[in-house]
């Protein structure tokens, strides 16, 4: 009695956007997370205000940790180690290495725990899991460049009072410099994390391992100290090659050659590819694990 229209004028359906689980060994949609760009701007705000909303001193603490640092550093490894730091006056040298250590450690940290911190908003809403890491290395970079704001009042203090600083024309490439830690502290982070959603107790390990990592990197000594048989294993440590061309620019001094960068950002690309790779496999399963 009743004619089956379907049948007879097909409806054509039309969906304004198409959600695909993703396949393969490599699956990362720059396009879609582009799409994404305002939560990003919404984590970033989460990471960088309600933070420390809670507490006393609140960002000052952004301040307050670097000065401390560099104030403690000047006092043990330039007053009573008295190691040198190739001309610079200490409080330079070592905030120098310590803010940019500290942009590279809290992104590659933070970024670790991706997976395991944000698992109760993966498994209610999807959006691209790489918006967590990139919003964290944006956040990251916020409380940086505060720090770099600090660093160059500092700076002009000391010119104001003649202290002889010169900037290398290498200065022009201080926003790669910036981005190569941004990268590496990204693809480390990826790694990291890819382990640590299986393996929950690694998370103290890598904590252990940074702070033995910095003490690998010329943060509290300049590459100079070290002897030309121990110098070649630096050339592995991408974070070496950063802070000494940070050094460089600002400061002219620092012991880098264009072969030895070159290498570096390779490694850095290498080990960004890796943690890319890593993190679109384990995406797709952490769920399960986590």
């Amino acid at each position: 009695m009743f004619k089956n229209i379907s049948n007879t004028y097909p409806i054509k359906e039309e969906w304004t956007r198409i959600i695909r689980p993703p396949s393969g060994w490599f699956n990362i949609d720059i396009k879609r997370i582009w799409h994404y760009r305002d939560l990003i701007k919404l984590f970033v705000y989460r990471d960088f205000v309600i933070y420390y909303k809670q507490t006393i001193l609140g960002p000052l603490w952004w301040i307050i940790q670097p000065l401390f640092t560099a104030g403690l550093f000047t006092l043990i490894f330039g007053k009573i180690a008295k190691i040198s730091t190739d001309g610079i006056p200490h409080i330079l040298f070592y905030m120098s290495g310590v803010i940019v250590w500290n942009y590279f450690a809290g992104s590659l940290l933070e970024i670790s725990k991706t997976f395991v911190k944000s698992a109760s908003i993966f498994g209610k809403v999807y959006f691209p899991r790489m918006v967590i890491p990139i919003s964290i290395v944006i956040s990251e970079l916020l409380k940086f460049l505060i720090q770099f704001f600090i660093f160059i009042l500092i700076y002009f203090i000391f010119i104001f009072k003649g202290v002889p600083v010169t900037i290398s024309w290498s200065i022009i490439f201080l926003p790669l410099f910036i981005l190569q830690t941004a990268l590496l502290a990204l693809g480390f982070g990826m790694i990291a994390t890819s382990f640590t959603t299986r393996y929950r107790d690694l998370m103290l390990a890598i904590n252990f391992l940074v702070q033995l990592w910095m003490y690998a990197t010329p943060v509290v000594y300049p590459l100079s100290l070290l002897p030309e048989k121990w110098r070649f294993f630096s050339i592995f440590n991408p974070m070496t090659s950063i802070i000494e061309s940070f050094r460089l620019s600002l400061l002219g001094a620092g012991t880098v050659t264009v072969p030895f960068t070159t290498l570096n950002i390779f490694i850095t690309l290498l080990i960004l590819i890796t943690g890319m790779i890593l993190f679109s496999r384990v995406e797709k399963t952490f769920i399960d694990t986590v």
